[in-house]
């Protein structure tokens, strides 16, 4: 009996290195390179694109820098106007003459106690300057804290104290604006009197040309009312004296009233006042106060108006053409009747007037 044989089916697929040779192409043809699997590149196309995106990538974010910093600078000029930003200006290129200062001239006793305090502590509270254009600047709010900065500069050497925070005022700002700044600061300070609030005002006046009772409105308009009558009585004064009080600091309150009440029941009496006071041409505070007190004293007394009453005396009288009615009070009579007295002849009517007021009189 024969064998059966086994019969296996084999694959010969030839590898890649063992599949035949390509048909070459006529001569002058070259033989074309074989297509680079799908989804793969070669090592130069990669690094062109990655290159590429890179580029990309980094002009994205240069434009979204720039954008930032355009709304960063956009907002820096927003906050410049408001006075919000501060930079350290050099202590001597800032000037002082621009507004008038309500501060008298004289050694402030309590800047050795600010010198200390920013020693110590620093500034807390910048000054404020505006631009001159020039590179310099004009001081609208700081004057003792400015002064402070200087001397402790000359006295230490110090060249922290050479620079000051100062926040930036937009240049322009109307002089009225640059005042009431001053002005809203220096309310909220305890030691600052009724003749410097009155001196700052007769400065804003001049510098606007309007008139003194006219600047206290604008400049105290934030203060109370009895407090701005204060500083207007004050204001007469300082009118009055014509410059030749030297130490408007230095006067009460209760004093400047009195000279208040003196010159405004008698304005002449103000050349008297003027006469004592040249005549202590060498005087300090202590004297003149000593000079205007004794102006008080021998002044005329200023009698005071007797107080008007608020009662009435009510009549009813009848008449022909109806009941009149007749009310007087103090310094006022007044007649209601159904009767046209314009119609009345002038004379008449004078000749009636002079009756009654003989009737009074008892004559």
């Amino acid at each position: 009996m024969a064998k059966k044989r086994s019969v296996f089916d084999i694959d010969f697929t030839p590898d890649a290195e063992d599949a035949p040779a390509p048909e070459r192409f006529p001569a002058g043809n070259p033989t074309p390179e074989p297509t680079p699997p799908a989804g793969r590149r070669g090592p130069m196309a990669s690094a062109i694109t990655e290159t590429a995106e890179a580029a990309r990538g980094r002009a994205a974010a240069e434009a979204a820098i720039r954008a930032e910093n355009d709304e960063l600078a956009h907002e820096h000029v927003r906050l410049k106007k408001l006075g919000l930003i501060t930079d350290l200006v050099p202590v001597a290129s800032v000037r002082t003459d621009k507004l008038v200062r309500d501060r008298a001239p004289g050694r402030d006793p309590e800047l050795e106690e600010l010198k200390s305090s920013i020693q110590e502590i620093g500034l807390s509270n910048p000054i404020r300057v505006e631009q001159d254009g020039q590179g310099g600047y004009e001081l609208i709010q700081g004057y003792r804290r400015l002064t402070a900065f200087r001397e402790l500069l000359e006295q230490t050497g110090d060249q922290r104290y050479a620079r000051i925070p100062a926040a930036m005022v937009p240049r322009g700002e109307p002089v009225r604006d640059l005042y009431r700044k001053m002005v809203d600061e220096n309310l909220v300070r305890k030691d600052i009197s009724f003749g410097e609030m009155a001196q700052l005002a007769l400065n804003y006046a001049k510098s606007t040309g309007i008139k003194p009772h006219d600047a206290v409105t604008e400049l105290y308009t934030s203060a109370l009312k009895q407090k701005r009558s204060y500083i207007r009585s004050f204001t007469r004064v300082l009118e009055r004296a014509k410059g030749t009080i030297r130490f408007p600091e230095a006067i009460p309150r209760a004093l400047g009233l009195e000279l208040f009440k003196i010159i405004d029941a008698d304005p002449i009496l103000g050349d008297d006042m003027i006469s004592m006071l040249k005549r202590a041409p060498e005087r300090d505070a202590e004297m003149e106060l000593a000079v205007l007190r004794d102006f008080v004293q021998r002044a005329p007394k200023v009698v005071k108006p007797r107080p008007k009453s608020v009662s009435k005396t009510m009549l009813r009288l009848p008449r022909p053409e109806g009941e009149a009615r007749i009310a007087a009070s103090d310094g006022r009579v007044e007649l209601r009747l159904a009767r046209d007295f314009s119609a009345l002849d002038r004379a008449r009517l004078q000749r009636a007037f002079e009756a009654f007021f003989d009737a009074l009189d008892g004559s």
